[in-house]
């Protein structure tokens, strides 16, 4: 459970991310209180995967399903460049993550 716990933890950490940017400088109302629900949702279940996962694996792989979520999404909606160099990054992370669950 604690990784399903973790896992959404990221997805919203994604919905956070992006949340800021149509936020506007939190000067949009609905986005602001999407984005702030977002943040407490995803700090929550980061909390609850704490309870048995290590903290410097929980918190790397959280960031990591962020740093993912929030780049293949900026590409997608906002245009971001995908270059190779980029997507090798991304891809970086990913075996990270994985690596991390594995040892875990």
């Amino acid at each position: 459970m604690d990784w399903i716990y973790l896992s959404f933890a990221g997805l919203f950490e994604i919905g956070w991310a992006i949340g800021l940017k149509y936020t506007e400088g939190f000067t949009r109302l609905v986005p602001t209180v999407l984005t702030v629900a977002a943040m407490l949702l995803s700090l929550a279940l980061l909390g609850l995967a704490l309870k048995t996962l290590p903290v410097g694996t929980a918190y790397a792989v959280w960031t990591g399903i962020g740093a993912v979520g929030t780049a293949a999404l900026g590409i997608y909606l906002f245009g971001e460049p995908a270059t190779a160099a980029r997507l090798a990054s991304i891809g970086l992370i990913v075996a990270g993550i994985v690596g991390l669950k594995i040892v875990t």
